[in-house]
């Protein structure tokens, strides 16, 4: 049985994936179209390259489609999944860029209105991006899934295979150095306090 879209708003993952092993397309549209924006978001934040973030939310979701038939609920979430299963393939891109160099890699292109508003609120990204960038590898992700994709630290320590603490540790030290790199900006970013 094929179910309508909007009537699978409050349908679970567990249960969309299950729908979807038995044949429902819907389930598996709802699936994307509740995860994939995050997915991509993180993938972006990993590699800042957005076709390369697109690519890898994508093969994300495939791997998804295939394990369905094999989803054992209750295991792992299906978000914390797909966030493992971006920061790997995230990882594994970036090991195999490694011989580029992060000053060679263009900062993307803006198209927004030139409103000052607006204006200030791009530079505050950029130089947050450029701070996260800055992290090592293992701090960018924890710091990025806690308090941009707002993930608990237990579904930190699922998606990255470490434990609470480590997370703890892990966020505590990059929120340090992202402080610390972004204090000489204060004023140029139009913070005042």
């Amino acid at each position: 049985m094929v179910m309508a879209l909007d009537s699978l708003q409050d349908v679970g993952d567990d249960a969309l994936m299950v729908l979807y092993a038995n044949g429902d397309q819907t389930a598996a549209q709802s699936l994307a179209l509740r995860h994939s924006a995050r997915m991509m978001g993180l993938a972006y934040r990993m590699l800042n390259d957005q076709t390369e973030a697109e690519d890898i939310a994508q093969e994300a979701l495939m791997r998804l489609w295939k394990i369905a038939p094999d989803w054992r609920q209750g295991e792992a979430k299906v978000s914390t999944w797909l966030y493992r299963v971006v920061s790997n393939m995230c990882t594994d891109r970036l090991r195999r860029k490694r011989g580029a160099a992060l000053d060679d890699i263009p900062e993307p292109e803006d198209d927004a209105p030139s409103a000052e508003e607006t204006l200030q609120q791009q530079a505050r990204f950029s130089k947050l991006h450029t701070a996260l960038n800055a992290l090592p590898e293992r701090q960018k992700l924890a710091v990025s899934l806690r308090h941009i994709d707002e993930l608990s630290n237990p579904e930190i320590a699922d998606v990255m295979e470490i434990s609470v603490e480590a997370v703890e540790s892990l966020t505590s030290r990059g929120r340090r150095a992202l402080a610390k790199i972004l204090a000489a900006e204060k004023d140029q970013l139009g913070y005042t306090t």
